[in-house]
């Protein structure tokens, strides 16, 4: 059983609205993040995650995101596993997302 947290699609919504200080990473690969992607995000294909990992500031709080939430919670799996702390999973992913989107 994982042990990382979840947050939903409105709730991240939420924090978008009130300027919360943290970081959306979308995983899914970039044929899907044409069709839009969450206000914000940075978009990490999760193949790429481990050679990007180094690049992110470990004291910041981040979402994970992908098209159903799987391979998100991989990635959050992967971001806890290399000492991060704050890192949530988007349940249900893009498929449950109905908030604004960006292409």
């Amino acid at each position: 059983m994982s042990q990382i947290k979840e947050i939903t699609p409105q709730q991240v919504e939420g924090k978008l609205g009130n300027n919360e200080d943290f970081t959306i990473i979308d995983v899914r690969e970039d044929e899907e993040v044409a069709q839009g992607m969450v206000p914000t995000a940075k978009h990490i294909r999760l193949g790429d995650l481990p050679n990007k990992v180094e690049e992110l500031p470990k004291a910041q709080e981040y979402v994970m995101v992908c098209r159903s939430g799987r391979r998100s919670m991989n990635a959050a799996e992967f971001m806890i596993e290399k000492g991060f702390r704050n890192v949530q999973n988007m349940e249900g992913g893009m498929l449950k997302w109905d908030g604004e989107l960006v292409f």
